[in-house]
């Protein structure tokens, strides 16, 4: 860590490392016997103190002789547990399940720690830091309040840390930082070194430290501490500089290293900035790392991740380094999951594989029979079905599906349930998978019967889900005008599954087909009315063919005023007859030409914006954006996100408006820019930075602290509900008083710079009467006092306890941050 003089006695000429208490010791005696300051010693024994109750010990870095005029920071070096190639053969071969097809819950996660001890991370080059010893300080009085800094920043919260550098403005210049900044990494108190650094940015002597900002980074990132390595990262950006390699390597395995949605992302980005700004060459274990755990993306996500790993495979091309066998089946596999398939690539990569003298194992069959699943290529699926029976590894039950749907295409469907019943035969199980797929292609084949026996085979086996194949009989019976059947396959669903707009919307058409139009009514206002269902464009449409085909024009009218509220497009041949009957009532067919956010909707926006939504804002502050993000392993944000954008269905960006024959709602959507947010942004955003705003207390209704709860909050498995907030101390006090005010009693703990706000035991009770009116009726079951959650994350709140009271009597610092918390 920091380099000390052999003869040297003060805070430097220790390190941090574990089993050498002896030699601390040794160290130790020699430095008390040596040291000019008293207050050095007491330094030394609280490191001491403090690092002997985290159970670790002290021992001298360097033997060799070093220079007397400056002493260097330097990174240990790293032990040795395997590259990360070694890692990626033994955690990612094996069954296609791995790269996402099933069962992608129980992939082996991210071992950071062996990534950070791959032998590649030693060789990474890092630039030297030179710090003064206390002893080369020619003024007593400043080595002393050195010594004394070390030893009380450390021991402080942030804010007070922050506190205790403000007194000494008057004589700490960048020097002083800096050593007090190299002596907290050195007794691993790295948090405490970002806020000196940090501390050290806003003051009018700064001078930016290239070395100091990448060893602060590097140490950072090995805490998993991603946001925070992320600032010093652009900072050295900023100051006109390329981060060091180490730095790049860090920050990309911190990225890696954590569950939290959007940091695969980033660590891409910085992969590719690594190469093309740095001009580096990743090590092995980077490349691996980056590709595997683009392959371990759940379900059909990994397939965006495509143009970044064919980089990664060109870099270790042009780089000349090892290819492991599952890089070439990683990345067959995402070509196999393209919609629109490069067969020209996927062969040169077989071709690749074989020169390189690797066999075909079972992944790569199966990835070849994806792809001519999707072209309906059935000469090569067979030949490719040939060569999977002659493997050891048995049949996997995908391979059945992509046979079935290759001779579906080819138009002979009788040979599809041949092959679903031969792999009944074969395998002693079916997968919910397989029924899917020879259920819809029974119902596109409009093989009544066919396809009604083996739903009755499906139902009976008890497999899950059953709604797409539900929908595939819905959308048959549909087709065939069989409205009767729509309407018991309809009933029988709702039984049986959650429903969703899709089959609503079917069922919906064929009412108005079948001329039931007062049930399609019915059925419409169901669905308006519920969070989870709502209404589209293509509903919408529907409804206004059926009130315009039986004359009820008013009806008519008010569909049309709620289409232009939504800004949902009309069809071309429904605008000629409502421009008719528009022109009857005298009024001008003309869409609204200003947006004004409704009472319900500005509610939610508040609640949103208490549950951390983002609004970005221009540089002049003019027109400003609100950003929705929606965790995608929760199963709550997946209910809700569904919700919010249809409440929010008018103001999104064009390019966020998903096509109605979508189901699924990106996890990521935003509006279009505009000023009429303004007064969200100053009150919840000002000057970029979430706050609370002063008249808070005002706009806490029930509907708010649900959509608060939606959004932010969370239900312990215990009973308790947590609601998660930023912002400051006053603020936060100042809704606790509302809160109290209706009876809802809460207790407040703070990390960092979050809030939670918990509502514990009979409490939690109320505040479920007082916002169950306004939670979307399918997260009622999950949210509700008592009730079973559906993939809630307890990621964030698994070490919140209200048991020790609170620890937000101190405000939070400017510094404070719950990254990775």
């Amino acid at each position: 860590m920091l380099l000390s003089r052999a003869r040297g006695g003060d805070l430097s000429s220790l390190a941090l490392v574990p089993n050498s208490s002896t030699s601390f010791l040794a160290t130790f005696c020699s430095i008390s016997m040596r040291s000019s300051s008293f207050s050095l010693l007491r330094s030394l024994t609280l490191s001491l103190s403090h690092c002997q109750h985290h159970h670790c010990y002290f021992r001298p870095i360097f033997t060799p002789p070093l220079s007397a005029a400056s002493k260097t920071f330097r990174l240990p070096a790293v032990s040795s547990s395997g590259t990360f190639a070694e890692q990626l053969a033994s955690g990612v071969s094996g069954t296609e399940e791995n790269w996402g097809f099933s069962n992608v819950d129980e992939r082996e996660p991210f071992d950071y720690e062996r990534s950070f001890a791959s032998t590649d991370l030693k060789h990474l080059e890092s630039p030297e830091l030179e710090v003064k010893e206390l002893e080369e300080l020619p003024e007593q009085w400043r080595r002393s309040k050195l010594a004394w800094l070390c030893k009380e920043l450390p021991a402080h919260k942030p804010a007070t840390l922050v506190r205790i550098l403000n007194a000494q403005k008057k004589w700490v210049r960048q020097e002083d930082a800096t050593y007090v900044a190299v002596h907290c990494m050195r007794i691993r108190e790295n948090e405490a070194g970002f806020r000196v650094y940090k501390w050290m940015m806003q003051q009018h002597w700064y001078r930016f430290d290239f070395a100091l900002a990448t060893k602060l980074a590097d140490y950072m990132g090995k805490e998993r501490k991603f946001s925070k390595c992320r600032e010093i990262f652009d900072d050295i950006i900023n100051q006109g500089r390329v981060p060091s390699e180490s730095t790049f390597h860090i920050l990309v395995v911190a990225y890696l290293s954590t569950p939290v949605q959007g940091c695969l992302e980033e660590a891409c980005s910085i992969y590719n900035r690594m190469i093309q700004l740095g001009g580096y060459q990743p090590r092995l274990s980077l490349h691996n790392s980056l590709f595997r755990s683009i392959i371990g993306k759940p379900g059909g996500s990994s397939k965006q991740y495509l143009k970044q790993a064919e980089f990664i495979f060109h870099n270790l091309e042009t780089t000349g380094l090892e290819i492991h066998k599952d890089i070439y089946c990683g990345l067959i596999w995402l070509h196999s999951h393209q919609d629109t398939v490069d067969k020209e690539r996927m062969t040169a990569l077989r071709t690749m594989m074989q020169q390189a003298g690797i066999e075909e194992g079972r992944e790569v069959l199966v990835s070849v029979l994806r792809a001519c699943s999707k072209e309906g290529d059935v000469e090569e699926a067979e030949k490719t079905w040939s060569k999977l029976l002659l493997l050891d590894d048995g049949r996997p039950s995908q391979a059945f599906v992509y046979r079935m749907e290759v001779h579906a295409k080819a138009g002979n469907h009788r040979k599809s349930l041949e092959i679903f019943r031969d792999m009944q035969k074969h395998l002693n199980s079916t997968s919910y998978l397989a029924y899917h797929k020879v259920i819809e292609i029974l119902c596109r084949a409009q093989e009544v019967e066919l396809a009604e026996s083996v739903m009755v085979e499906f139902l009976n086996s008890g497999l899950k889900p059953l709604m797409p194949s539900y929908v595939d009989l819905m959308s048959m019976y549909f087709d065939l005008g069989l409205h009767d059947k729509v309407e018991l396959a309809f009933i029988q669903c709702l039984q049986k599954c959650r429903p969703n707009r899709t089959i609503y919307t079917i069922y919906l058409d064929s009412l108005v087909k079948g001329s039931n139009l007062e049930k399609a009514e019915e059925i419409f206002d169901q669905m308006q009315n519920s969070g989870a269902i709502g209404v589209d464009a293509r509903s919408c449409n529907i409804i206004l063919s059926g009130y315009l085909s039986s004359g009820d024009y008013v009806k008519a009218e008010k569909i049309y005023d709620l289409m232009c509220q939504k800004r949902y497009d009309i069809e071309s041949e429904l605008m000629e007859k409502i421009d008719y009957v528009l022109s009857l009532s005298r009024k001008v067919v003309k869409k609204p030409l200003s947006l004004k956010l409704s009472k319900e909707q500005r509610e939610i926006l508040v609640g949103l914006l208490l549950g951390g939504l983002k609004i970005e804002s221009d540089e002049e502050r003019k027109n400003h954006m609100l950003r929705f993000e929606f965790n995608e392993n929760s199963g709550l944000h997946s209910i809700l996100k569904r919700h919010i954008h249809d409440q929010y269905h008018e103001w999104l960006h064009p390019s966020c408006k998903t096509n109605d024959a979508i189901e699924d709602i990106p996890c990521r959507f935003s509006t279009i820019s505009h000023s009429y947010f303004g007064f969200y942004a100053d009150q919840f955003w000002p000057k970029g930075r979430q706050t609370i705003p002063k008249l808070i207390h005002r706009w806490l209704s029930p509907r708010v602290l649900a959509y608060w709860y939606m959004y932010g909050g969370h239900r312990t498995s215990s009973g308790d509900i947590l609601l998660k907030l930023k912002g400051n101390q006053e603020a936060v006090e100042k809704i606790v008083k509302t809160l109290k005010a209706r009876s809802l009693n809460c207790r407040v703990k703070k990390k960092g710079r979050v809030f939670w706000i918990g509502f514990l035991g009979n409490n939690s009770t109320w505040f479920w009467k007082l916002t169950e009116p306004y939670i979307i009726d399918d997260l009622k079951d999950s949210l509700k006092v008592g009730g079973e959650t559906i993939g809630s994350s307890t990621y964030e709140t698994e070490n919140i306890s209200f048991e020790s009271g609170s620890d937000s009597d101190e405000k939070a610092s400017d510094y404070s941050d719950d990254d990775n918390m």
